[in-house]
């Protein structure tokens, strides 16, 4: 079974355009975003079995994830973009 992604395109897709606009103009925002989506990106890596690791790393670098998602959720909510 493969596990899908949770890059913010998919998570937020109401915010797609505010999401754009804020990675190219909010140099905080687009740095978070690259970290979210390099941690999404590992997190992936070790969900498939592509590259093991302890259960408790994976779950600190989840729990790493959600916290930089709602970061930049909170980031696309207060834009003024919307």
């Amino acid at each position: 079974m493969t596990i899908e992604h949770h890059d913010l395109y998919r998570e937020f897709p109401e915010y797609r355009a505010v999401i754009a606009a804020l990675k190219a103009a909010d140099p905080t925002f687009a740095a978070r975003m690259a970290t979210y989506d390099e941690l999404d990106a590992e997190i992936h890596l070790h969900e498939n079995n592509v590259a093991p690791v302890a259960d408790e790393y994976l779950e600190a670098k989840k729990i790493r994830r959600v916290q930089l998602k709602d970061e930049l959720y909170a980031a696309l909510r207060t834009s003024g973009l919307n």
